[in-house]
């Protein structure tokens, strides 16, 4: 190998695709901020990897991505192959490509990253963007079916992963979806700047030509009964994620244009859209979902994860004249992407970190006017190794505010419907899977299977994936058996 090939990633800069010019994005333009990069960077790019005999970027990967792999059949221009192999290891890799934190992930461990890590998630977006754009699909021709079928409840990351695999392994899946759209918070929690929802509806091509089929519309507990999946079919996934928001239990927060970040991002979604392709409302959100006008509005968002950068990000293309992201900690122990953050900088948002809030404040005609906040300092770990925001007494100020957004996370509930069948639900409302002889995401119930955020709490669209895929090994197993 000459100088030049060695050094190639010193010669060639990292490279991220052109974005959508900034005053676009500040004036309401929702496309996806990045575009696709074309054949000659795509293969420059993919050159830059070093192809360790350790490579980080795919264990730091949460579904094991082939990344030096698919990164060198770019180079040789074996774009269909490089899908394959993506395919392999994620059943939604042209999502992943655009949703995952990689500056957390894959990037974040590649060994190139003090240089400019290999530009991973933009490569996995162009490989499989132009493979489905060009007619490939996945080859199931070899596959035996093998007669068993398998209802999959919940059409979002984890239900998605779990039928590909099941589809894989010769099995037939029957996914059922309150909603009239697959997708879950692809499709209504994450806006289309990130995520243009054509997206999801190819992928759901793609699955029913793999032989998923779709039952949407369909809700557990009162149109269909899960013993009535549970007797017609050989084997049930849960994969109904987590949609409780965690309640701050703020003073002032049921003042009105106080409102939990996912209605906030659903509503837009549906504006954006310009229809109601969702269907039925979440339960126990309907007085949340009449979103105000932001134009020329202060808004504040309460917290730090990504959710709190789609709200930032959506006010300030709704014409917020100004928006506030309030976080408790630091920076460096902010859990949102990095990436995600500097765009919200760039697009105007103001951060105040080890800043918590105490109270919401309201006029008397209960309208807000802005959030009781003091300034912390980082103390001793709690019982997770996070150090605790300590409040420094004297420092209370108020941020004004005509909007508050709450983003502090979201939790999952086990469904009432489930619990009438003996599986055990943990105290923080996840389903128990494993333990006790039990196969990897088998529930108390034998025929019952479940991960995803259901099982892990709210996490990454990946890790959701993951689980769902390996489920469905679990599933194969136990029907093999």
């Amino acid at each position: 190998m000459s100088k030049k090939q060695v050094f190639q990633f010193l010669e060639l800069p990292r490279q991220m695709p052109q974005r959508i010019p900034l005053e676009l994005r500040t004036s309401g333009d929702w496309g996806e901020l990045y575009g696709k990069l074309d054949k000659a960077d795509a293969q420059y790019q993919s050159g830059r990897c070093l192809d360790c005999g350790n490579p980080y970027c795919s264990w730091k990967c949460p579904v094991h991505n082939a990344i030096p792999q698919w990164l060198q059949l770019v180079q040789e221009n074996r774009i269909e192959e490089a899908a394959a192999l993506c395919h392999t290891t994620n059943p939604l890799p042209e999502v992943c490509g655009r949703v995952c934190p990689q500056d957390r992930l894959c990037e974040g461990s590649c060994t190139l990253e003090e240089f400019g890590a290999v530009t991973i998630g933009a490569v996995e977006k162009y490989i499989v963007d132009t493979a489905l754009e060009n007619g490939w699909r996945p080859d199931l021709s070899h596959v035996q079916p093998t007669g068993k079928r398998v209802a999959v409840i919940g059409a979002g990351p984890a239900g998605i992963g779990c039928a590909d695999r099941l589809a894989r392994a010769g099995i037939h899946p029957v996914v059922f979806d309150r909603y009239e759209q697959i997708g879950g918070l692809l499709q209504f929690g994450i806006p289309s700047f990130k995520l243009e929802k054509s997206i999801i509806a190819r992928r759901r091509e793609v699955l029913e030509g793999m032989g998923v089929e779709f039952r949407l519309g369909v809700e557990i507990g009162r149109d269909v009964t899960l013993a009535e999946l549970l007797e017609e079919y050989d084997a049930v996934f849960l994969g109904t994620g987590a949609y409780r928001y965690t309640d701050g239990g703020l003073p002032g927060q049921d003042l009105a244009n106080v409102l939990p970040a996912l209605p906030f991002l659903v509503q837009n979604g549906r504006i954006v859209s310009g229809n109601d392709p969702w269907g039925r409302p979440i339960a126990g959100w309907e007085d949340k979902l009449a979103v105000p006008d932001l134009h020329g509005k202060r808004v504040v968002v309460l917290g730090g994860g990504d959710t709190g950068m789609d709200c930032v990000r959506s006010a300030i293309r709704l014409g917020a004249a100004k928006v506030i992201c309030a976080y408790r900690r630091d920076e460096a122990n902010m859990p949102g992407s990095a990436r995600e953050v500097a765009n919200a900088r760039e697009e105007g948002v103001r951060f105040l970190f080890n800043r918590q809030p105490q109270a919401i404040e309201g006029d008397a005609d209960g309208n807000v006017v802005g959030v009781q906040v003091v300034e912390t300092q980082l103390g001793e770990p709690d019982e997770r190794g996070r150090q605790q925001a300590v409040p420094i007494v004297g420092s209370e100020s108020l941020l004004e505010a005509d909007v508050v957004i709450i983003a502090f996370g979201f939790s999952p509930t086990v469904p009432e419907w489930l619990a009438t069948q003996g599986v055990e639900g943990s105290p923080n409302g996840r389903i128990v899977v494993g333990g006790d002889g039990r196969l990897p995401f088998q529930t108390t119930h034998a025929k019952l299977f479940a991960g995803g955020d259901a099982v892990r709490g709210a996490d990454l669209v990946v890790t959701a994936v993951a689980e769902g895929r390996d489920a469905a090994d679990s599933i194969a197993l136990m029907l093999q058996n």
